[in-house]
């Protein structure tokens, strides 16, 4: 039977940074799925491998400081997994008849131009989340045919298929974590997408011949304030940058440190307090 036990975490304050590194912690010790939630995330980890001692050191062993962490934990019984993933979570998600984003295990999803299989190991990234939705709208937006486009922090994969998949020729898909690694080369295939590029790392992963149209980078504040000087080294004039993954309050701050690399505000879009903003590279 493919037990679970799943562990609900409530992070205090509940930011995507402090999921991250709790996420990361929670793989070493078997955790397979993760979910975020309005307070914290859930994790999922096969019931066989359930062990509470090592959570609760995991959990006193958490190196951010200025957070607090509690939990409860609830067994689930292998046959209700799908429909627990289904029900609460993964549900099919139709952008108009532009695109429709569901897993294997649905059924009966409507039709649209786009249709992206998405089984994720991490619920990171399969098109739920108001930032998430805002980059595949900036997708669906632009003319990607015969271009190429780096996407940056990539999780399930998700924008890098959906990019090749509306007309991008060359696209490279770059995450930091081994697991989201794995997976978005899983789905990479699944969606036969399999000229798509994936890499482990950051942006010591960019190679010195890298040349964009397009860079997608849906992450966090901190890691795009450290980490736009090195998109634009691998973007030309003309270049088209998509960011989001932080809050309306932090768009001063990056269009300060975009402009300082010689990158123009666009325009920007927000749901939620999430907020996407683009830019283009000036011309030189």
């Amino acid at each position: 039977m493919n037990d679970y036990t799943k562990v609900k975490f409530t992070v205090t304050p509940n930011e995507e940074a402090a999921t991250d590194v709790l996420a990361a912690l929670l793989a070493e010790i078997g955790f397979e799925s993760f979910v975020a939630e309005e307070e914290g995330m859930s994790a999922y980890i096969p019931h066989a491998l359930y062990n509470a001692e090592s959570i609760a050191g995991t959990v006193a062993s958490y190196p951010l400081p200025g957070f607090t962490i509690t939990y409860n934990s609830e067994f689930i019984e292998g046959e209700d997994w799908n429909a627990e993933w289904e029900k609460n979570y993964f549900q099919p998600i139709v952008l108009g008849d532009d695109c429709v984003i569901h897993s294997t295990f649905h059924t009966n999803v409507p039709k649209a131009k786009y249709d992206i299989l998405i089984d994720p190991k991490m619920a990171f990234g399969t098109g739920y989340h108001q930032t998430t939705c805002h980059m595949l709208r900036a997708i669906l937006a632009s003319d990607m045919k015969g271009k190429s486009v780096l996407d940056m922090g990539c999780g399930t994969a998700l924008l890098a298929i959906l990019a090749r998949k509306h007309g991008a020729e060359r696209v490279v898909a770059i995450d930091i974590d081994e697991f989201a690694f794995e997976n978005a080369k899983e789905n990479i295939v699944l969606n036969g997408t399999p000229d798509i590029e994936v890499r482990l790392g950051g942006t010591d992963a960019l190679k010195e011949s890298d040349c964009f149209d397009f860079v997608i980078a849906n992450i966090n504040r901190n890691i795009l304030l450290a980490d736009i000087r090195n998109y634009v080294r691998c973007m030309h004039a003309g270049s088209v940058l998509f960011i989001s993954g932080f809050y309306t309050e932090d768009i001063e701050a990056l269009a300060g440190e975009a402009a300082a690399h010689g990158l123009e505000f666009v325009n920007s879009a927000a749901t939620d307090n999430w907020a996407m903003v683009k830019f283009v590279k000036r011309t030189e």
